[in-house]
């Protein structure tokens, strides 16, 4: 489809992730793009078959239907809450727009950065847990990172 954009959305289903998701149906999707789900899952176990399969280059494109199912979510090792599969079934039909998940395993810094060239995403929404200066220094911030490196525009929520 000419003009698709690929808006991509970082999700680890918080309550960070779900302002995310609203502010970019609210404020940035529009009718005839592709919303790519980008889910980072950190802690996994290497021996669960098909994340053997997708450990380095992520999973396919999972469409919204089948991430709502408990067979594939169990998996991919993702566990979406019923709230933000809610906002997205809401934003697919409304603004007529695809959404699918990509799900990668490992660092959520880097696998952001990742998705962002080999999707690739045209632009990226993460939410901000507002961690304060001190915690920030010492955690790291995903969302500061992913700013600072990224290849696309980024824009920051804040719950």
């Amino acid at each position: 489809m000419a003009g698709q954009r690929n808006v991509g959305i970082a999700v680890d289903f918080s309550p960070c992730s779900q302002a995310a998701v609203h502010w970019a149906s609210e404020n940035l999707v529009r009718g005839g793009d592709r919303v790519v789900l980008v889910h980072a899952v950190s802690c996994y176990q290497i021996e669960q078959g098909v994340i053997n399969l997708w450990e380095r280059s992520g999973s396919p494109l999972i469409p919204l239907n089948e991430l709502c199912t408990p067979n594939v979510c169990k998996q991919y090792a993702v566990e979406p809450d019923s709230e933000t599969l809610k906002m997205l079934e809401q934003m697919a039909s409304q603004k007529r727009v695809e959404v699918v998940a990509k799900v990668y395993y490992g660092d959520a810094k880097a696998k952001l950065l990742e998705a962002i060239e080999r999707v690739p995403l045209d632009c990226l929404v993460v939410g901000s847990r507002g961690l304060s200066k001190l915690k920030r220094a010492l955690l790291g911030s995903v969302s500061s990172h992913v700013v600072a490196n990224a290849l696309c525009p980024v824009t920051v929520v804040k719950k």
